[in-house]
């Protein structure tokens, strides 16, 4: 790491209503070193990016960049000054092509002043092999899953060759392959002296990856440490204040059999045959394109199918989600902005919008659904604790609490949650995790999708290992491991 310091944030401060989310934070980044961004959700890593990024405005502060105070009042302006984010949540257009992002507002003209699509695509192309993706340019951005299109995102990022590149949770949709290749590119970058602030709650990545650690608490910068000053424990206790212990893994299997499929087969899935029992919380890992989203939305009724699918025993044809909540199954899917939430609406709104649905009523009871919310914030510990917020307003594991209110709400004998941990920090992981397990102590099954291999042995039961749409294996909690998991993946 060079010790040529490249950017300085002096007592940056902001406010919104009610909450003061950066409350006189400094921070330096030296030139070729990668800094973690360490907090819980809420603390103010998103806000402090944004105001780099341009954004939003500090109330107060400077931002120094080469030793020369700057002003970033847009984000095109941040472009000017060498400095591409990678959000958590992407910003890609479905609609336009791998390339035509990539390239958005820079795209290569001809001498008449219209884009050269044959530069263009062949200038992405070189950078997709560069990158080790193996995608094509010409595919249409809505094509791709969620861990393409993060890879994209990056791609974007990297094509404005920038002096900073920050990175928020840039592996939360990666595969442990994708993510090996993020930080084989972190590397380079590091190398040709590139400063990379890099935001993640996976801990493990954190000690692998940085120089130096940042830890900011409720909008409070707790302090900046070299990786070899802090222990897993210490970096947890300065995030949340406390000690988190460990989740002491319990089965609570019966031999009831809640669910099974038999020989089925849809969109990138094929001969699919499992049961689901009682009490069980069933893991299913692969890599992207495995097929584990495809077979949780077609069980959940999203997408066609063909098999068998039987509850308690009884066949059933789910043909539509709505048929899938009266049969007490219910569905957390992995882009909770996207698909989980209304986010303009209110937490009462959210959590209480499925509550007519399972109950086969055709009105919005608002007094009960407000009585919910409120159980639910209270239950799960929402923040802030007002279902009069709207959901747009709250952090990333707070979004996620009111996802699975929502669903929990229904009562479901089946819960399928797709990465019920994306983008959340380690002391609502916690919470999360025992909100899973407590559904196993009431007989509930769980399936649970996931590319946090260690997240899976650790609250799993057996896991079920997808390759190319088809089962490569399953394994039982106690002989599953990392190296097993990715040989059957693989």
């Amino acid at each position: 790491m060079n010790t040529d310091l490249r950017l300085s944030l002096q007592d940056i401060t902001r406010e919104f209503p009610g909450v003061k989310a950066l409350d006189a934070v400094s921070l330096d980044l030296y030139r070729g070193e990668v800094l973690a961004l360490c907090g819980e959700n809420g603390a103010g890593k998103s806000t402090l990016m944004n105001v780099l990024s341009g954004n939003l405005q500090p109330d107060k502060g400077h931002i120094l960049l080469n030793g020369r105070q700057i002003n970033i009042t847009h984000p095109q302006q941040a472009f000017e000054h060498g400095i591409a984010i990678v959000y958590q949540h992407l910003s890609l257009i479905e609609s336009l092509s791998i390339a035509e992002n990539i390239y958005a507002n820079q795209q290569p003209c001809n001498k008449a002043g219209f884009i050269d699509f044959k530069k263009l695509i062949s200038n992405t192309a070189g950078l997709l092999k560069r990158l080790r993706i193996d995608l094509d340019p010409k595919v249409p951005v809505g094509r791709l899953s969620a861990a393409q299109k993060q890879m994209v995102e990056i791609a974007k990022a990297l094509v404005k060759e920038p002096q900073i590149m920050i990175l928020d949770e840039p592996t939360a949709s990666l595969t442990e392959r994708e993510t090996a290749i993020l930080f084989d590119i972190i590397a380079g970058l590091k190398a040709k002296g590139v400063s990379v602030i890099y935001i993640s709650h996976r801990l493990d990545e954190i000690f692998s990856i940085a120089d130096r650690v940042a830890v900011l608490k409720d909008g409070k910068m707790q302090g900046a440490f070299t990786r070899s000053e802090l222990s897993r424990n210490q970096l947890i206790k300065l995030m949340v204040g406390r000690e988190i212990r460990q989740i002491e893994r319990q089965s609570f299997i019966s031999k009831d059999v809640l669910l099974e499929t038999v020989h089925l087969t849809g969109k990138g899935f094929t001969d699919i045959g499992f049961k689901l029992h009682g009490g069980e919380i069933l893991g299913f890992a692969g890599l992207a394109g495995a097929g584990r989203t495809e077979l949780a939305r077609a069980i959940f009724g999203a997408d066609e199918k063909k098999g068998v699918v039987r509850l308690k025993g009884t066949e059933v044809n789910i043909s539509h989600p709505l048929g899938a909540i009266k049969h007490g199954i219910a569905y957390v899917p992995e882009d909770r902005k996207q698909l989980g939430l209304f986010l303009d609406m209110s937490v009462t709104d959210n959590i209480g919008c499925l509550l007519s649905c399972a109950n086969n009523a055709w009105t919005f009871n608002r007094d009960e659904a407000t009585k919910t919310a409120k159980k639910f914030i209270e239950k799960l510990h929402i923040v802030p604790a007002n279902e009069k917020r709207k959901v747009l307003n709250l952090s990333g594991g707070n979004q996620q609490k009111v996802v699975l209110s929502k669903w929990l709400n229904t009562n479901p004998e089946i819960f399928i949650v797709d990465e019920p941990t994306h983008g959340i920090d380690v002391g609502a992981k916690f919470e999360i995790y025992s909100i899973l397990a407590s559904l196993a102590q009431e007989g509930k099954g769980v399936m649970i999708i996931s590319s946090d291999i260690p997240e899976l042995l650790g609250v799993c039961d057996r896991i079920i290992v997808l390759r190319e749409g088809v089962i490569a294996g399953e394994l039982l909690a106690g002989d599953a491991s990392e190296e097993k998991i990715l040989a059957l993946a693989t």
